[in-house]
């Protein structure tokens, strides 16, 4: 399903079209039990009960519970793609970093569950998503230089860490005055 608002499209869901339904469910359990739970603390045999199959179907799909991991990682990974592709395609360095500040913020609901996982899986496992990150960074940083930063690369490692605390804060519903944080990050940017 996608999504589409003022800034990004997002796909919503994370289904692959020749999954089946057991498919499906196997990896909506393991992505709910692995963002609440923790990859470490979620026995296969808990996702298969969750997911109302056996828990050797998920081995026959899956072979252990790393390539489970790895398929629900892969879903979302096509989500990160669309999200990030229609920032570093933006050719105005303004609008580039607008879109990139409003990430957090423009998540649907719906996605919490997956980038739940992703802020788990940086402590609990030291998986660190930098290489996915690197065209963002990258787009951040020419748009940075475009408009004559002195540091634009530093500026856009600090604009991503800046969004990054910010998601996180959001997923733990911290952070109380979204709309405004949101709004200060556009005027402090100018965007």
């Amino acid at each position: 399903m996608l999504f589409k608002n003022d800034s990004f499209i997002f796909v919503s869901n994370y289904s692959l079209p020749c999954m089946t339904e057991k498919q499906e469910a196997i990896l909506h359990a393991a992505l709910k039990l692995f963002a609440t739970q923790g990859y470490n603390s979620t026995p296969t045999s808990q996702i298969a009960k969750e997911a109302g199959v056996s828990e050797g179907l998920i081995f026959r799909h899956y072979g252990n519970k790393e390539g489970l991991l790895n398929a629900v990682l892969q879903q979302g990974e096509n989500s990160f793609k669309l999200l990030f592709a229609d920032i570093v395609m933006e050719p105005n360095p303004k609008t580039v970093i607008r879109k990139t500040i409003n990430i957090p913020f423009s998540v649907p609901q719906e996605e919490y569950e997956f980038w739940r996982l992703q802020y788990k899986l940086k402590w609990e496992l030291g998986h660190n998503s930098q290489e996915k990150i690197k065209p963002l960074l990258q787009a951040l940083t020419l748009a940075f230089d475009q408009l004559n930063y002195a540091s634009p690369a530093l500026e856009a490692e600090l604009l991503y860490f800046k969004i990054d605390a910010i998601g996180g804060a959001i997923l733990q519903d911290a952070l109380k005055n979204k709309e405004q944080m949101r709004d200060f990050l556009l005027s402090k940017y100018k965007v």
